[in-house]
């Protein structure tokens, strides 16, 4: 079977990331028969100056998107393209634009246990964002997801109240920066392919069928 690696670059609190990972969970699903494909989440913070403590999300976003009305117009469109792809978007439940660090570090932490955990944390990061209006930047929010998605949470809550990988979370979003990665989420396909944006699943699977047949070809001349 052919194999691909794909290293996402996203941040939790990023909406099109998150549709991003949907679509991307559909593509897998539909190429998983031919294709084998290994995820890694990569950090990235479009909010790195936010306080520890988080800001009023609504008022904050408002003042980025250039006013309330475009607000509304960025989630109505956001909200029927998560319909689409089984994502219920509350935007309005969403009252602390959080520091995402911490959310990252627990991504790494996950990371150390298997990909299969890392996936379950990222969806439940996103999930807790963007449909639960749950504080991602709070630790006792961040402390639940990682124990339900199988950490444990004596553990992580050593490592939350300490500053443990805090550089190399950062230094990982420079790295992105200085690769030219200024938009999220951003897919790069073992380490020489790069797809930008939200893309949709069919633009995704032809993607990753022309990459995966381009390395077994350069496979087969190898060998």
């Amino acid at each position: 079977m052919k194999h691909i690696t794909i290293d996402l670059v996203s941040d939790v609190v990023c909406p099109w990331c998150y549709l991003g990972k949907a679509r991307l969970d559909l593509a897998v699903a539909e190429i998983q028969d031919e294709i084998g494909v290994d995820i890694n989440w990569r950090p990235y913070q479009l909010n790195p100056d936010y306080p520890p403590e988080g800001v009023d999300h609504q008022v904050a976003l408002a003042a980025k998107l250039g006013g309330k009305g475009n607000m509304d117009r960025a989630h109505a469109q956001l909200k029927q393209l998560g319909a689409e792809v089984g994502i219920a978007f509350d935007f309005e439940a969403i009252k602390v634009g959080p520091n995402t660090l911490d959310a990252h570090r627990l991504l790494h932490w996950a990371a150390t246990e298997g990909r299969e955990i890392q996936n379950r944390v990222a969806a439940a990061l996103f999930k807790a964002n963007f449909e639960e209006g749950r504080n991602v930047g709070d630790p006792a929010v961040l402390l639940d997801i990682a124990e339900t998605s199988g950490l444990e949470r004596p553990v992580i809550a050593t490592l939350l109240a300490g500053d443990a990988d805090k550089d190399l979370v950062r230094g990982e979003i420079d790295a992105a920066r200085q690769m030219g990665v200024n938009g999220v989420p951003f897919f790069i396909v073992d380490q020489q392919y790069a797809v930008s944006g939200a893309q949709p699943t069919e633009v995704l699977v032809n993607a990753f069928r022309e990459i995966a047949a381009a390395k077994a070809e350069e496979l087969q001349k190898l060998n």
